[in-house]
C-alpha cells in the first residue's frame, strides 16, 4: 500500500501537521520505521478522504481568484484607454494652441517687416523735418468746339506725419 509523510496525510485530509503528531502520540495512528504512515492505517482513523469535494473547492477558489484577476484587469485596460483619450484629447487641444500662436507670430512679423516713412528711432534726438513741398498744379485741357480752355487742377500731395518717437509706435499718444 501507499505510504506518505506526515505533511502529505495532514493534506489530504486538511488537518494539521500537529493534529496528526496529535493523533501518533496517542497512540490511534501508527508510523513506520522509515518515519511514514501507510495509507491504510489513515483510512482506518480517519476515514476516506474527501478528495473530490476539496478538488471542487480548490476549482471554485481558482476560479473565483482568476475571475477577479479578470475583472480587476478589465478595469484597468478601461482606465488606461480613458487616460489614452484624455491624453490624445490634451495633445490635440496643445497643437490648436500651438497653430493659433504661429499665426499670430507670423502676423506679427508681417507687421513688423512693414516698411514706416519716417520712423525714428530711440536714438534720434532731433528728428529731421523735411522741408514740405510746394504744392504743385497742372492744367488740364477740355476740348470743346470753342476755344480750349485751361483749368489749373492741383496735384495730390501727400501731407507726411509728424515724426514720433520709438514708443509713441507702441503706445497711442493721448487727446
Amino acid at each position: 500500500m501507499k505510504k506518505l509523510s506526515v505533511s502529505e496525510l495532514a493534506k489530504l485530509y486538511g488537518f494539521s501537521r500537529q493534529a496528526i503528531y496529535a493523533h501518533i502520540n496517542k497512540g490511534n495512528l501508527s508510523k513506520g520505521s522509515n518515519g511514514l504512515i501507510d495509507f491504510s492505517e489513515a483510512i482506518r482513523v480517519f476515514g476516506e478522504p474527501q478528495i473530490k469535494e476539496s478538488f471542487v473547492n480548490q476549482c471554485r477558489s481558482i476560479d473565483s481568484q482568476q475571475l477577479t484577476e479578470v475583472d480587476m484587469l478589465k478595469r484597468q485596460v478601461d482606465m488606461l484607454e480613458k487616460q489614452l483619450n484624455q491624453a490624445l484629447l490634451r495633445e490635440n487641444q496643445s497643437l490648436e494652441r500651438e497653430s493659433f500662436y504661429q499665426e499670430q507670430i507670423e502676423a506679427m512679423q508681417r507687421l513688423l517687416e512693414a516698411p514706416k516713412s519716417n520712423m525714428t528711432t530711440f536714438t534720434d534726438q532731433n528728428p529731421v523735418q523735411p522741408a514740405e513741398p510746394e504744392p504743385m498744379t497742372s492744367t488740364v485741357e477740355v476740348e470743346t468746339s470753342e476755344e480750349p480752355k485751361r483749368y489749373p487742377v492741383p496735384e495730390q500731395v501727400e501731407v507726411q506725419a509728424e515724426p514720433r518717437g520709438f514708443w509713441s509706435r507702441f503706445f497711442k499718444p493721448y487727446g
